[in-house]
């Protein structure tokens, strides 16, 4: 359902759409819980719940490390970290796809843009993740969803990450639209600071590893099903 404050709303006139990876697109929370938790395990630490490690998603690899090896005791050092980040990284190259998977209704909204009528100035679509691209494009390259998109961005991919505008301005420069003509999804606050700190639309979605956090940081739009996009902008 398309919502903010209880009415819906069309937005017209978008031409380029911006997606989040992790809680957006796909959910990957199993896997990088394993990963934390293979870290974790090295550093002589027990496993945490998938529930906790669902919180740190968001902002980055080192982030969600950081926060994984330091839940026990508030604090880490960053040597601690970089040996921590090393068996993350080593672990979930080798596990990127084995229980993530696109959330319900991901495939059907972009096959719905993808196809679009050649009478019909067609969207442009992009991904842009605190998520390393080393990750990111392995990811949906298996998932058979990279097709979908012109431009695909992580957080090493500019010199800033999510909510820095830097990757979302980026975006509008090489497809010639203006921000008014862009919307942002994302299921996290950063994705809603994003968007305005770009000047965009931002969309919201209730199934995301951050959507508890949507109500600090209200977005534009707000879905239950990623399906319910096209009939929001048409």
């Amino acid at each position: 359902m398309s919502r903010r404050g209880g009415q819906a709303r069309k937005f017209p006139g978008i031409r380029v759409l911006i997606f989040d990876l992790d809680g957006t697109l796909i959910d990957s929370s199993q896997d990088l819980a394993a990963a934390v938790n293979m870290a974790r395990g090295h550093m002589g630490l027990p496993p945490l719940s998938l529930a906790q490690v669902m919180t740190f998603i968001g902002n980055g690899a080192r982030e969600l490390v950081r926060r994984g090896i330091s839940f026990d005791t508030g604090s880490v050092s960053d040597a601690a970290i970089d040996r921590a980040l090393g068996y993350f990284r080593e672990h979930y190259s080798r596990h990127l796809l084995d229980q993530t998977r696109p959330y319900p209704g991901v495939r059907e909204a972009l096959e719905f843009f993808s196809q679009q009528p050649a009478t019909r100035a067609p969207r442009t679509l992009a991904v842009l993740t605190n998520k390393p691209l080393r990750f990111t494009r392995p990811i949906l390259e298996g998932l058979g969803l990279a097709p979908c998109f012109r431009y695909i961005y992580g957080e090493d991919s500019f010199p800033t990450k999510k909510p820095d505008p830097a990757g979302a301005l980026s975006i509008l420069r090489d497809a010639g639209a203006a921000p008014h003509e862009a919307m942002l999804i994302g299921d996290s606050e950063i994705d809603v600071q994003t968007a305005r700190n770009a000047g965009t639309w931002a969309c919201g979605v209730t199934y995301g590893l951050g959507s508890a956090r949507l109500a600090d940081c209200p977005p534009d739009m707000l879905l239950d099903s990623l399906a319910e996009l096209p009939a929001c902008l048409d």
